[in-house]
């Protein structure tokens, strides 16, 4: 009975009597060397801000990926850059987002990016102006106009800056979003 009850531990062998945990050391493993070029990225000139080595993508592995680099560092255009003479010709890129040109394994690239335009800036500077006007208009005028009395858009006195406010605000948001949902497929 003791006999049945007894557990016993045996090691598994492939068809080769070998232990898989073991393998054989004449077994060949081949590994490819990936392309990789060095990029130093600059911002409008200034830089470098980062030294990073990218790799190269591809049929021919020789296509940098510009659409990688555009996205992590938050650019809307980079261009080839010599530290000496400055700014040259824009790197042009596919749908697949690599390169159109290619580059040598290990070549050595310098980058210069342009940021993206921000949302804030360009509504607060339209909105502090709107104001600014407003301001001036009021101020220069003592009594306010009759139209301004007439207008009761909306059950109230409405302040006609602030629709034109909403309406500048508006338009910049539709010129920047208009690729949105193409984006994202809808």
């Amino acid at each position: 009975m003791e006999a049945e009850n007894e557990i016993k531990e045996i090691e598994g062998t492939d068809d080769n009597g070998s232990s898989p945990n073991n393998p054989k050391p004449t077994q060949k493993t081949v590994r490819t060397k990936v392309p990789e070029a060095e990029i130093h990225l600059y911002r409008q000139g200034k830089g470098p801000i980062n030294v990073f080595k990218s790799s190269l993508g591809g049929w021919d592995q020789d296509q940098l990926e510009v659409r990688e680099i555009l996205e992590k560092y938050g650019f809307k255009s980079i261009f080839a850059f010599n530290p000496a003479s400055g700014r040259g010709a824009p790197i042009r890129y596919g749908r697949n987002g690599r390169s159109v040109i290619g580059y040598r394994d290990g070549s050595v690239i310098h980058v210069d990016g342009e940021p993206k335009d921000s949302m804030i800036k360009p509504v607060t500077k339209i909105v502090l102006g709107v104001a600014v006007i407003t301001l001036l208009i009021a101020l220069a005028l003592k009594e306010h106009p009759e139209w301004i009395k007439n207008s009761n858009l909306f059950g109230g006195s409405f302040p006609p800056w602030i629709l034109a406010c909403a309406v500048i605000v508006f338009t910049r948001t539709r010129k920047r979003t208009k690729d949105f949902l193409k984006k994202w497929g809808l």
